[in-house]
C-alpha cells in the first residue's frame, strides 16, 4: 500500500468523526478517492444516497466486494487522475476521502476545477499540504495552489491528526480540512496567470510572466499599477481576488 502511497486509518473514532464533519446526507453523492479496504466507505454508504468510491488497488478487491455488491455503491477501479469523473452519475456533490498524500493536491484542483457541482471537500491530507491551502498572501508557503483552491473554496482545518491513527504509520503529519465551495473555478486563463506567475518565485510577478511571454513586462507592470500595487510585487503578495482583477486587466 506504501507503494501507491496510501496510509489506512485504524481509528474508528476518527472514522466516525469524518462522516460527521462532512455533515452527509441521504441526499448527498459523495466521492471517495482512495477507498483502501472500506472502513470509511462503509459508514458513508451508510449515511449517503448514493457513493462512488474510486480505488487502483486492485488487490484490494477482495475487501471492497461486500460494498460493491450493495445498492447504492459504486466501485471505481482506476486512477483518479486519469478517470472521467465528470462523467459520474449520479454526479457527486461532496468529496470524503483520506486522500493518498503523493497526488493530494492535483486531486483537490481536478476536482474543484472539473465538478463544479462539488459544494464540500471533508478529505484527509499531509499537514503540509493543509497549511498550504489555507495560506495567507505573504505567507512561505502561499503559492499557486493556495490561489486557485482559494478563488473558489473556503479552506478551514478541522483538526490535527496524529501519525499513530494510520497503517502503516507515516513519517509526516496529517489534517483533516473541509472546503466549501464559494464560487467557480479559474478560468483558463487565470489558472495559466497564476501557475506562470509563481513559476519565479525570486523575481518579480511581471519578469516571472515574461518568462513564459517575452515582450510583457510592461503591460503587467501597468496592470498591476492599475491594481494599486507596486510594478515590481511578487506574485505572494497578491492575492486570490488580486490574480482574478489581473487576468482580467491582462486580457
Amino acid at each position: 500500500m506504501v507503494r501507491l502511497g496510501q496510509n489506512f486509518l485504524a481509528d474508528p473514532n476518527l472514522l466516525d468523526a469524518i462522516v460527521r464533519e462532512s455533515a452527509v446526507g441521504a441526499g448527498d453523492v459523495v466521492l471517495e478517492i482512495g477507498a483502501g479496504e472500506g472502513a470509511l466507505s462503509a459508514r458513508l454508504a451508510e449515511r449517503a444516497g448514493h457513493l462512488h468510491a474510486v480505488e487502483i488497488d486492485r488487490r484490494l478487491e477482495p475487501a471492497l466486494a461486500p460494498l460493491a455488491g450493495s445498492g447504492n455503491v459504486t466501485v471505481h477501479w482506476g486512477d483518479a487522475l486519469k478517470l472521467d469523473l465528470a462523467a459520474l452519475r449520479p454526479t457527486p456533490n461532496a468529496v470524503v476521502s483520506n486522500f493518498p498524500y503523493s497526488v493530494a493536491t492535483p486531486l483537490i484542483l481536478r476536482t474543484v476545477e472539473e465538478l463544479p457541482a462539488m459544494g464540500s471537500w471533508t478529505v484527509m491530507v499531509q499537514r503540509e499540504i493543509a497549511d498550504r491551502l489555507r495560506a495567507a498572501p505573504g505567507s512561505r508557503t502561499y503559492g499557486a495552489p493556495s490561489v486557485l483552491v482559494q478563488l473558489a473554496t473556503e479552506v478551514r482545518l478541522l483538526r490535527s491528526v496524529d501519525p499513530a491513527v494510520f497503517r502503516p504509520r507515516p513519517r509526516v503529519g496529517s489534517a483533516l480540512i473541509g472546503l466549501r465551495r464559494t464560487g467557480p473555478a479559474a478560468t483558463p486563463e487565470l489558472r495559466e496567470l497564476v501557475r506562470r506567475a509563481f513559476a519565479h518565485r525570486r523575481k518579480s510577478l511581471a519578469r516571472s510572466l515574461e518568462h513564459a511571454d517575452p515582450g510583457s513586462l510592461e503591460a503587467a507592470q501597468a496592470a498591476l499599477r492599475g491594481l494599486g500595487l507596486p510594478a515590481d510585487a511578487r506574485a505572494e503578495r497578491l492575492s486570490p481576488e488580486d490574480f482574478r482583477h489581473l487576468s482580467a486587466k491582462l486580457s
